[in-house]
C-alpha cells in the first residue's frame, strides 16, 4: 500500500467513525385537517397518555413535559382536561436496534408495550461494549391534538429518531426534548409532508 493510499484509507476510516456518532436527522410527519390551521396554536390545552401507556409513568414524563413546553411555546395555556378547548395526546415507544441494523426484540419503551427504559431516570442502555459501529436508540413520538368537544382530530404528528447508545442525545431528558423540538418545528407543518429536522449533539 502506497503512502497516498495509506492516507486515504485512514481519512475513509475517520470519516466513517465521524458519521457513525453524529446524530442522525429527526424524521417527522404531520396531518393537519382542513380549516383546522386557524383553531391551533392557541387556547386551553390538557395534555394526557394515549391508550395502552402508564399515565404516570416515570418513563414517558420527560416527553409529556417536552411536549407541553412546546406547546405553551406555540401559544396553548395547559389546563385541566375538564376546562381545556382541546386535548394532546402523547404516545412514545423506544427500542434498540442493533448495529447489524435488527430492531431488538427486547423494549425498552413505554405505551403499548412491556418494560421499561431505565425507570426513566436518565440511565444509559451501555448496550455495545466493544469497538465498531454502536448500537443505536431509537425514538418515536406520537401527539394527536384533537377539539375536546367533538373529540375531532385537528393535528397529528410523529417523529423518529436514532443515535448511537452512548451518545447524550440517548438520555431520556435530552431525548425527549430534541424530538418534542422537532416534531413542533414549525408548526403546523404541511399536510401530509415528511421532513427531516438536523440535530446536533
Amino acid at each position: 500500500m502506497t503512502l497516498r493510499s495509506a492516507a486515504a484509507a485512514t481519512l475513509a476510516a475517520m470519516t466513517l467513525a465521524a458519521c457513525a456518532t453524529t446524530p442522525g436527522p429527526v424524521e417527522v410527519t404531520r396531518f393537519v385537517a382542513s380549516e383546522a390551521s386557524d383553531r391551533l396554536g392557541q387556547g386551553s390545552i390538557f395534555v394526557e397518555s394515549a391508550e395502552g401507556m402508564e399515565a404516570d409513568s416515570l418513563s414517558a414524563a420527560p416527553y409529556k413535559s417536552a411536549v407541553a413546553e412546546e406547546l405553551r411555546r406555540l401559544g396553548y395555556s395547559e389546563s385541566e382536561r375538564g376546562s381545556a378547548s382541546q386535548i394532546a395526546t402523547v404516545s412514545i415507544e423506544r427500542y434498540v436496534m442493533t448495529a447489524e441494523g435488527r430492531r431488538s426484540p427486547v423494549s425498552v419503551g413505554v405505551g403499548g408495550s412491556t418494560g421499561t427504559y431505565g425507570s426513566g431516570v436518565g440511565v444509559g442502555l451501555g448496550i455495545n461494549l466493544g469497538g465498531g459501529q454502536r448500537d443505536q436508540v431509537g425514538t418515536q413520538l406520537a401527539v394527536t391534538i384533537r377539539d375536546a368537544a367533538t373529540s375531532q382530530n385537528l393535528w397529528e404528528g410523529r417523529a423518529d429518531f436514532r443515535v448511537a447508545d452512548n451518545s447524550p442525545l440517548a438520555q431520556s431528558q435530552a431525548n425527549a426534548q430534541t424530538v418534542a423540538a422537532a416534531l413542533f418545528s414549525e408548526f403546523p407543518g404541511n399536510n401530509g409532508e415528511t421532513v427531516e429536522i438536523e440535530v446536533s449533539e
